[in-house]
């Protein structure tokens, strides 16, 4: 990448020296050249965020099936524990009420994680076909919907939203982002993450430099349509890159390459209600040591 940025100042300054661009306009490249710079570094770290932020997601799920499991192993102890009480004739110093009052505190629990699993579960379903209801038969050839591990995949392919080597929206994406927006706009309580895709074939564009930027550029291009042309809160949107490294086909075929241009709208519920979750849990008490 050096020796490419090398070789194009090189040449910048070679079409200087003979006169083909004059002091001011390679001035005006050079300030632009800048500009994507720093607008890269502002997108890469807002994206790392919303990559820890989208992992600590995908942790807060396995964390409350963990805790489902756990709390079901907890009871089973305790019922057994408590049928021991009762068919034992040494049930002396056993508080029998004290170990009802945990199982039922238990089961509300687990009851209370059930249902808040079924909400959000629900709630992606719902979203889901919404969505793919709004969407015409044409449209939903470019969009591809998917729930994986309580998170909403809304994947777009390049040739509807942009030109080819281009990050600048395509006019007859319009109708589509404007149904994905309305889907948005309508679960408040989600957050929006936009990562751009590329295939592995390098790009040439001025100003430009790879397929990071070209990546990052399409997620920030789709983010900023969400929100000035559509009025969807940016507090609620991230946009990232992933390059050419995230691929969901082979780069050895046109096809492949196709299916792996695409940008992807990620909607997770917000982790301050996973941490809410976790803090209900019950306080553990010395009832299960007592009977053992």
């Amino acid at each position: 990448m050096r020796a490419l940025f090398l070789s194009s100042a090189s040449l910048a300054l070679v079409m200087l020296g003979s006169g083909c661009v004059s002091n001011k306009k390679f001035a005006q490249l050079q300030s632009g050249y800048s500009d994507l710079q720093n607008q890269y570094k502002v997108l890469d770290g807002k994206y790392q965020t919303s990559q820890r932020e989208l992992s600590g997601a995908n942790t807060r799920v396995q964390s409350l099936e963990e805790q489902i499991a756990s709390q079901r192993t907890g009871l089973a102890a305790l019922q057994a524990a408590l049928d021991k009480c009762l068919n034992s004739t040494s049930q002396g110093n056993v508080n029998i009420s004290k170990l009802v009052d945990e199982i039922n505190a238990s089961n509300r629990y687990i009851q209370h994680l059930v249902n808040t699993k079924n909400k959000s579960d629900s709630l992606n379903l719902v979203l889901t076909n919404n969505l793919t209801r709004s969407l015409s038969r044409e449209e939903m050839r470019d969009v591809d919907v998917q729930v994986l591990k309580g998170v909403v995949y809304i994947s777009l392919s390049d040739n509807m939203l942009y030109k080819s080597g281009s990050y600048e929206i395509s006019p007859t994406a319009g109708e589509t982002l404007s149904k994905i927006a309305k889907i948005i706009k309508d679960y408040r309580d989600y957050d929006v993450l936009i990562e751009g895709n590329t295939d592995n074939v390098p790009i040439s564009k001025q100003n430009i430099r790879n397929n990071w930027d070209l990546s990052a550029l399409r997620a920030s291009s789709v983010v900023q349509s969400l929100q000035n042309d559509y009025g969807v809160d940016p507090k609620r949107l991230t946009a990232g890159g992933r390059g050419e490294y995230n691929p969901v086909a082979s780069n050895a075929t046109d096809d492949g390459k196709s299916k792996n241009r695409r940008t992807q709208i990620i909607i997770t519920p917000k982790l301050d209600q996973f941490m809410e979750l976790i803090e209900k849990a019950p306080e553990p008490t010395d009832s299960t040591a007592a009977v053992q």
